[in-house]
């Protein structure tokens, strides 16, 4: 089968570099499949779960936020942030959901909620990849 190369980068430099058979992306359409030879597109990224497929093995990525470029041979994925799987710091996740969950119990103000609520978002996105690295 044919390969398409995944380029994952972030701010603070390259995460993962590979070939996937298909590139599984939660944009803010929906999710998307990317197999090679598919049309050129952008799309902005959802925080969610990055799949890559490839020779029946899956590598997930959190992703939080950023966006997909997508060309016949090429993806690119210009990421906020990004964790492979494996790299994910569970403790840590949970305690920032923990944190996150605290804060959003007390009274703040419409910024601070928003901010609360991504931070639970991401540190969901995180437990949930990292629970399905296995």
């Amino acid at each position: 089968m044919s390969k398409i190369k995944v380029n994952i980068v972030t701010p603070d430099g390259p995460v993962c570099e590979m070939d996937a058979n298909m590139v599984i992306a939660v944009t803010e359409a929906g999710e998307i499949g990317v197999l090679p030879g598919h049309i050129a597109m952008v799309a902005p990224l959802q925080i969610g779960a990055l799949r890559l497929k490839t020779d029946g093995e899956t590598k997930t990525v959190a992703v939080h936020g950023g966006f997909i470029e997508v060309r016949p041979e090429v993806v690119t994925v210009l990421a906020q942030s990004a964790e492979m799987a494996e790299s994910i710091d569970i403790a840590r996740a949970k305690k920032a959901a923990e944190k996150a969950e605290n804060d959003l119990k007390n009274k703040l103000d419409d910024l601070q909620q928003r901010l609360a609520e991504l931070d639970l978002k991401r540190a969901i996105n995180r437990i949930q990849v990292y629970e399905q690295r296995i």
